[in-house]
């Protein structure tokens, strides 16, 4: 599971193949340029979690680093593709995490409770903004975004729900495609400042009772119990 990494790391899930990395003598002269570029995703990362992402401009990212804005410009087109990459690595590393966590998981409940974990590791300090910014100001990644959602994340609860139910600790009777796809949707209600305004209300904490809203929705008996249990090792855990 991913539960002991408090941060992504930008870079790591990187898709680039070939090229340099087929020569180690071409990759070592390569390799500052690499390590440059995901400093500059690492410390956007940061900003954009922090204050949003419209407000941090390039000079922003730039003066923190403590390098001329010619340097991020080295490694980036622009400011839609430093989002794009940050995102998408973020996006990669939500994936990945949630496969080791599946595949972890002893029952459905406990799969659940394993990515309440996870959400709380990465929306830890996180302006809920920043998914607004993303769908006014940078489309391209809000498609992006909006894949990862409606495929990779209803799949995942999709199958949940499934594995729950043949555990009986889901309830029989309940439309899995229904439920999955109100549950998707409730996961992205913290997001909207107009529901939930930042000064009032904790993003993790937010995540954190609508998840537990959904299980002790679908529970059965046996699901309800063991709910209490987990919670209860959760609360011991902190």
């Amino acid at each position: 599971m991913c539960r002991k990494i408090t941060r992504y790391n930008p870079g790591l899930y990187s898709k680039k193949t070939g090229g340099n990395f087929g020569n180690i003598k071409s990759f070592r002269s390569f390799a500052p340029q690499m390590e440059m570029k995901d400093r500059i995703k690492q410390k956007a990362d940061e900003l954009f979690r922090s204050y949003g992402i419209k407000s941090v401009t390039m000079d922003v990212i730039a003066t923190r680093l403590g390098v001329s804005k010619k340097t991020i410009y080295q490694s980036f087109a622009d400011k839609d593709e430093l989002v794009d990459e940050v995102v998408g690595d973020l996006l990669t590393y939500n994936q990945v995490c949630c496969n080791k966590d599946r595949a972890k998981a002893v029952d459905a409940i406990h799969e659940v409770f394993l990515a309440m974990e996870m959400v709380q590791q990465m929306f830890e300090n996180m302006n809920p903004g920043i998914l607004y910014d993303i769908e006014r100001n940078h489309p391209q990644t809000f498609q992006k975004f909006l894949q990862h959602k409606n495929k990779f994340l209803l799949q995942v609860i999709k199958e949940n729900i499934e594995r729950g139910k043949k555990e009986e600790l889901y309830r029989a009777d309940i439309n899995t495609d229904v439920i999955a796809r109100i549950r998707l949707e409730t996961m992205m209600l913290p997001f909207n400042p107009e529901i939930f305004p930042k000064s009032k209300f904790n993003l993790v904490e937010l995540e954190q009772q609508l998840i537990e809203h959904f299980l002790f929705g679908v529970a059965t008996l046996k699901g309800h119990k063991l709910i209490l249990k987990y919670q209860q090792h959760s609360k011991k855990a902190k």
